[in-house]
C-alpha cells in the first residue's frame, strides 16, 4: 500500500530578520531619490554606492546618512551632485 505521492515538504515563513527599525516613507523617499541622483552622477555603480557611504568633508558626514536624516540634508547632497557633474 505505498503511495506515488510524494510527502509535502514544509514551507519556510518569508520574515525578514533585522535589528535596524524600518525607515519612516518620507526618510525611504529620500533616501531612494539620493540613490537614483547619485547613480546618474556616477558613471559606474560601485562608485555611486562609494560616495553615498564615505563620510565626505565637504557635507559633514555620509552623504545618504544626510540625505535621510532630513529634507535639508537631501538638498545638500543633491547640490554636490550636480556639482559633480560635468557642464553640457
Amino acid at each position: 500500500m505505498e503511495s506515488d505521492e510524494k510527502p509535502a515538504r514544509p514551507t519556510r515563513a518569508k520574515m525578514r530578520w533585522s535589528d535596524r527599525p524600518k525607515l519612516a516613507p518620507d526618510a525611504a523617499s529620500r533616501q531612494g531619490l539620493a540613490t537614483r541622483l547619485a547613480l546618474e552622477a556616477f558613471e559606474s555603480r560601485d562608485e555611486a554606492i562609494a560616495y553615498l557611504n564615505t563620510a565626505c568633508c565637504k557635507l559633514g558626514g555620509r552623504p545618504l546618512d544626510l540625505a535621510v536624516e532630513s529634507a535639508e540634508g537631501l538638498s545638500r547632497v543633491e547640490r554636490a551632485l550636480a556639482d559633480l557633474k560635468p557642464a553640457c
